[in-house]
């Protein structure tokens, strides 16, 4: 039997320390890692081979990383790990609404990197497995698309990234029921609930500004001590 292949990383780091850092131990760990440190290289390499997780940082030389995320997300849905030393909440916003999955502030361990390139990789890992055993909810007005992770209403796609696809998708299923705070950390975020963690928050947050943007007749309601609710309209 043939050894499992190893997963594909491309780093994105204009920090040549750091950059060789990430290198050396992520090969360490048993990962593959491509090490590029502007990004119009990065992106042309995005873009053109096939990573099961991109590191990115967000102050880069020419072509930042905002933009990169951006120009990427019009082409593929590859999981982004975004790097930065702007760990404030706007720009965790900022990352999170330009379709990052994840948002770690330097500097970090290398342990936390790894837990969190895990916990990607294990929800990526989940959510092939449900595409292939279970069919999309769909109503008259809004469907939604389990390949492209996004939703379309009234002919519109509302822009989602995977993770709020799947946060709304976990709170649509519930049907108005109220959904804890833990229990969509473990759903949709595919990790364990701290108290002082506000990434749930902040895609509540981008949620509710694309569904008013598109017009989307659903209501997200946050239940003081409880969670989460989602409101379906009327037919």
């Amino acid at each position: 039997m043939s050894a499992p292949a190893l997963r594909q990383i491309l780093a994105i780091e204009d920090d040549p320390v750091l950059g060789k850092h990430l290198k050396t131990s992520l090969e360490g760990c048993g990962f593959n890692v491509t090490l590029t440190d502007n990004g119009t290289t990065g992106l042309s390499l995005a873009r053109d081979t096939d990573f099961d997780l991109i590191l990115l940082d967000v102050m880069l030389p020419g072509l930042g990383g905002m933009e990169l995320l951006t120009e990427l997300r019009s082409r593929r849905r590859t999981p982004v790990l975004m790097m930065s030393a702007l760990g404030n909440e706007a720009h965790r916003i900022q990352g999170f609404d330009s379709g990052a999955d994840d948002y770690l502030p330097k500097p970090f361990s290398l342990e936390e990197l790894q837990v969190r390139i895990a916990a990607i990789l294990r929800r990526v890992a989940y959510e092939r497995s449900e595409r292939r055993r279970m069919p999309a909810a769909n109503d008259d007005l809004l469907r939604f698309d389990d390949l492209r992770s996004d939703m379309r209403y009234e002919g519109r796609w509302i822009g989602l990234t995977a993770t709020e696809y799947r946060l709304l998708k976990v709170l649509y299923e519930a049907n108005g029921e109220v959904l804890s705070k833990p229990f969509l950390y473990q759903q949709a975020l595919r990790r364990g609930y701290s108290q002082h963690d506000r990434s749930l928050d902040m895609h509540i947050s981008n949620i509710r500004r694309k569904l008013a943007r598109e017009q989307v007749a659903l209501s997200l309601e946050s239940v003081w001590g409880k969670g989460y609710v989602l409101d379906r309209p009327a037919h």
